[in-house]
């Protein structure tokens, strides 16, 4: 499901930078990014307990249901369409806006804030892969329910939660700072 992606190696990103003396307000964007990547890291935790749930025979469809309705995302949510197509859909919103706004901005400021937004776009292309095939393993589960369509919903989440979560860990160290230097608002 996922042999054919070309996956980055984490010890290969550009080193943060680095701001001495910030003040809180130049601080105060970066820790907004967290917020946001926060939010996301709280969903996906919630996620990935009700797969391991359903995987291990714990909770019956109904109650599964039920756990997903109670999510605050799913409520928040709720009018705009399913669950994880909905979460997967929020990430790639946010990453776009990165993408088209944030990212332009800093590029521009130095030689290290190019290397770290070209390495940010190149991920935000893997995570976008992950949340496409995502999206179609679910579709396909929801289709032909078997233990070969879960198995591959449960790879393809494991991977992309993997993948989130070490790429929002990086974004925030390498260019939370920035945003309040520079001046870029989240």
């Amino acid at each position: 499901m996922i042999d054919d992606l070309e996956f980055l190696d984490d010890s290969t990103r550009p080193a943060p930078a680095r701001f001495d003396n910030l003040t809180i307000a130049q601080r105060a964007p970066g820790r907004h990014l967290s917020m946001i990547h926060n939010h996301f890291r709280q969903n996906m935790e919630m996620l990935r307990d009700m797969i391991r749930q359903a995987a291990a025979g714990e909770v019956t469809p109904e109650e599964l249901q039920k756990q997903a309705e109670a999510m605050p995302m799913w409520q928040n949510y709720r009018q705009f369409g399913a669950l994880c197509g909905q979460h997967c859909q929020i990430i790639n919103t946010h990453h776009s806006i990165e993408d088209q706004s944030i990212f332009p901005a800093l590029r521009e400021r130095s030689d290290v804030m190019r290397k770290i937004v070209d390495r940010l776009e190149a991920e935000h292309v893997i995570v976008h892969e992950l949340l496409v095939r995502l999206v179609g393993a679910l579709n396909d589960l929801v289709r032909t329910p078997g233990p070969s369509a879960f198995a591959a919903v449960k790879e393809l989440y494991e991977t992309l939660d993997s993948v989130l979560l070490s790429h929002f860990g990086y974004e925030e160290d390498a260019i939370g700072d920035a945003l309040g230097v520079y001046e870029v608002m989240v």
